[in-house]
């Protein structure tokens, strides 16, 4: 039956005639194609240097591999032997105390920078420049060796020391000194929490703080009734962002320590003491299992954070 003829017949009865259907693929088919092309670059790298490695390195936390002899399959004595190593429970120890301390002192200093440049001021721009500057070329090894060479002995601390007639001794050498030392250089670079912070107070409605003015509050009770119920989801996630990087540290403690991490140990982190095993000693099989501890350890302490986040967090408009 020709197309004419069926356009006559649809035409008596009313209906429009069938459109011929067209052998060309959908505009849809031929987008999602298009997207996958675009996405292509991405997956191809996601597979080759992300997902690949992770996989390999999961298997190689289960065998005692060494990049010369090989390895065989040894299940999770890895892991076992992890606790019974005292290098590995000195590293934990350093990390931790490092995480602990240097995360609530960071993030502090940054709020309170922010607050500071959160006031209109002549030169606000250049102030918040100048604040974000460290962290932009803090974790660098140059840095890490200006810092090596400002705190070791007969450095520029010493020297500032020794002016005010309170001498060190170098605090490179003091396995006292050592923590507080990398402490400062984490507390120099709040350049990045203290954006986020800003970002979160200019949200807070000045209306809040008006109304605790006329209700006669001061300072302390406006921070803590206002600022901080307010800025708490800026707050956590900040949280969550600066406890992850301090349990990754590596660059300045491999720079200061000369990669051993003394003196003593104190300068021995998580990261430091895996790269000692799998590439200065040929461990690739144990340190892969101190990789995959730090990621079931760092997802454990996420989690914590989240599933806490209800009781402190306050977002708004949220019903209560």
């Amino acid at each position: 039956m020709s197309l004419t003829h069926e356009a006559n017949r649809s035409a008596k009865v009313g209906k429009p005639p069938r459109r011929p259907q067209s052998k060309r693929p959908s505009r849809k088919a031929a987008e999602t194609r298009a997207g996958y092309a675009f996405l292509a670059p991405w997956l191809l790298g996601f597979i080759a240097l992300t997902a690949g490695p992770m996989v390999a390195s999961l298997y190689l936390a289960f065998t005692d591999f060494h990049p010369i002899r090989g390895g065989e399959w040894i299940g999770v004595d890895n892991f076992t032997r992890l606790f019974d190593d005292p290098r590995f429970l000195d590293s934990v120890q350093v990390t931790v105390t490092y995480a602990v301390v240097g995360t609530p002192i960071k993030l502090a200093a940054a709020l309170g920078v922010a607050m500071l440049l959160n006031n209109r001021r002549r030169g606000q721009g250049t102030y918040r420049s100048l604040f974000y500057a460290p962290s932009l070329i803090g974790a660098s090894v140059s840095i890490a060796i200006v810092w090596k060479a400002m705190f070791n002995d007969q450095g520029i601390v010493d020297d500032i020391g020794d002016f005010f007639g309170t001498w060190q001794g170098g605090w490179v050498g003091d396995p006292s000194k050592t923590m507080p030392m990398m402490i400062l250089l984490t507390v120099w670079q709040f350049g990045a929490p203290m954006v986020i912070f800003l970002a979160g107070l200019k949200q807070i409605p000045g209306e809040l703080y008006e109304a605790a003015d006329v209700d006669g509050a001061g300072p302390w009770r406006k921070f803590t009734r206002i600022t901080l119920p307010m800025l708490s989801p800026v707050l956590f996630f900040n949280l969550v962002l600066e406890t992850i990087h301090s349990f990754q540290v590596f660059a300045s403690a491999f720079i200061i320590s000369g990669g051993r991490g003394g003196p003593a140990n104190s300068t021995l982190f998580y990261t430091l003491y895996l790269y000692q095993r799998g590439f200065g000693q040929g461990q690739l099989g144990y340190a892969a299992a101190m990789a995959w501890l730090l990621v079931i350890v760092v997802g454990i302490i996420t989690l914590i954070f989240f599933r806490t986040s209800r009781y402190w967090v306050h977002y708004t408009g949220e019903g209560r």
